[in-house]
């Protein structure tokens, strides 16, 4: 498994021959100048809740890759309305992913569960998003949890009592989200202590220091990643 980070709460994550994309925004992101959407991959968008900064890139990345867009059904519908892929989901939901984006039969690539994250959801104009999620991805070798924007909440705990997670993807810019602390305390929720940050830096509200937020998660015996944008990891 490969993990990218674009940005913001954008990340790539490439399984086997399959590329999974979530919550594209990169041309609104001046922090990502450097990054061409006209050549990230995507098979799959996975999008956590409508807010422009999650999914801004969404249909002009869709458009190109014919990617099926996953998401609440609220969101997934309304990507479907004007003519794109879509799988709709909802909380506590999972699907197994083993098919190709034209609906031919593949290789088991993936399971998701869209879970519970405490946030707001509306696009752009203000119509009704749905409801926030994140996502648990359970692949052939490894599983991630992606938080996506989120409070610290109590739901993180079921987590670990179905998925043993290899890597918790939590937002730390607070303001919105999470800060630093909390972030820990949803390592500790979800039992796992490799973590890589989002949704910081990219405006005034959420910048952070660096040093000191990783200072803290290694205090606690955890270890926390933060990428530069363009970056990748693997599992």
């Amino acid at each position: 498994m490969k993990i990218t980070f674009y940005g913001h709460a954008c990340i790539g994550i490439k399984i086997n021959d399959i590329h999974i994309l979530v919550d594209p925004f990169i041309t609104g992101n001046p922090k990502a100048a450097h990054i061409d959407i006209h050549t990230v991959a995507a098979d799959y968008i996975l999008l956590t809740h409508a807010h422009q900064d999650h999914i801004l890139d969404v249909e002009v990345i869709a458009k190109r890759t014919g990617a099926i867009i996953v998401s609440n059904y609220e969101i997934a519908s309304h990507f479907g309305a004007k003519g794109y892929h879509y799988h709709p989901m909802n909380h506590g939901g999972s699907w197994d992913f083993g098919t190709s984006r034209n609906g031919e039969l593949a290789q088991h690539f993936a399971t998701v569960k869209y879970v519970i994250a405490h946030h707001s959801s509306s696009f752009p104009d203000g119509s009704y998003g749905g409801q926030p999620g994140g996502f648990v991805i359970e692949g052939e070798h490894k599983n991630i949890y992606i938080a996506g924007d989120t409070a610290l909440t109590m739901d993180m705990k079921l987590i670990p009592m179905r998925t043993k997670l290899d890597l918790a993807i939590l937002p730390i810019g607070s303001n919105f989200t999470m800060d630093v602390e909390d972030a820990i305390l949803a390592s500790d929720f979800v039992q796992c202590d490799k973590i890589l940050g989002y949704h910081f830096d990219t405006f005034g509200y959420i910048e952070i220091n660096h040093e000191e937020a990783k200072r803290k998660f290694f205090d606690r015996g955890k270890d926390l990643m933060l990428l530069e944008i363009g970056q990748s990891i693997k599992l």
